[in-house]
């Protein structure tokens, strides 16, 4: 494994949810003696080992994993804080002479990777609670006719019902003032981290994948999805909370409380991961420059990808 930073092998594996990003990085990681560094959102809660569909026990038994289920859904998370401990996690595995892969369907934690972040200081927290505490007083449509008046591009880009990302503008601009966009402009053109990258992009059949995602998500109800969300639906914590709006979640959380029926709950989950599927999709079509772009599932790509990453790794 080269010492130099700048020339250190860097695997990235990513695709739509249900795609099979995690059975190749796994074939792969076996294949060249790597380990798997988690780049799912969701996958970093300790929570929801199975609404997110975290790696078992014993396929980490088999390769090293790392940053899967790290973190407190009660914690919150952020790209900026991924992206601090997935260096942290690369460098170690470099270290040991190990080739780093990461894997995970979060469009924005391989972006930042690569690409670097905008540098946007803390929000002081007062600010934060003060833009909440308006959210809640005036509701999402005036809130982003608020926003309007003075960061107007960013609330033109959101819809009146994301309260998470209105007040996350509002504060940043009224603490700093600077919108988001302007921090973003400032944004390095140096990754976040270095290495020279090799990027597999899965991008299976629309028809094919939504029967995956169903399935899958059929196996989610019967590994105990259903008791997982009920745990931590009853710690009471803040709905806005990320982990809160791990697919599935809601809605078995609306049956809980008794406003649908468990069947509801299951087809709407379902649509809502279809629909998060479709725009995955469209994300790494167009923010995603890939090395090696499979269009298929992952099951079916490990003859091709690992001749193209030997060629890659010389």
């Amino acid at each position: 494994m080269p010492k130099n930073v700048n020339t250190r092998p860097i695997v990235v594996v990513g695709g739509p949810t249900a795609s099979g990003k995690s059975g190749l990085a796994m074939k792969l990681a076996e294949r060249f003696d790597g380990e798997i560094i988690n780049a799912d959102s969701m996958q970093i809660y300790r929570e929801l080992p199975i609404l997110s569909a975290r790696p078992s026990t014993a396929d980490e038994t088999r390769v090293p994993h790392h940053l899967y289920g790290v973190i407190s859904v009660a914690d919150g998370y952020s790209a900026g804080q991924w992206l601090q401990m997935a260096e942290i996690a690369i460098s170690d595995v470099c270290i040991r002479g190990k080739l780093p892969i990461i894997c995970g369907g979060t469009g924005l934690y391989l972006k930042v990777l690569m690409e670097g972040i905008a540098p946007v200081p803390p929000v002081p927290e007062d600010a934060a609670l003060a833009a909440r505490a308006l959210y809640d007083e005036l509701g999402g449509d005036a809130f982003k006719a608020r926003l309007t008046e003075i960061d107007p591009d960013g609330a033109a880009k959101l819809p009146a019902a994301d309260h998470q990302r209105l007040i996350r503008a509002y504060a940043v601009k009224t603490a700093t003032g600077r919108t988001l966009a302007e921090w973003q402009a400032d944004q390095s053109v140096d990754p976040g981290v270095d290495g020279k990258y090799f990027t597999i992009l899965l991008a299976p059949p629309r028809d094919a994948l939504y029967a995956r995602i169903e399935a899958r998500f059929d196996a989610m109800v019967d590994l105990g999805g259903l008791k997982e969300a009920q745990a931590l639906g009853a710690q009471g914590l803040d709905p806005s909370l990320p982990g809160l709006k791990a697919l599935g979640m809601p809605n078995f959380l609306a049956h809980l409380a008794g406003t649908c029926t468990l069947d509801d709950a299951i087809e709407k989950a379902k649509q809502t991961t279809r629909n998060f599927a479709k725009r995955q999709t469209t994300w790494f079509r167009h923010q995603i420059s890939a090395d090696l772009e499979v269009p298929g599932f992952g099951d079916g790509a490990e003859a091709g990808a690992v001749d193209a990453l030997a060629r890659f790794l010389g």
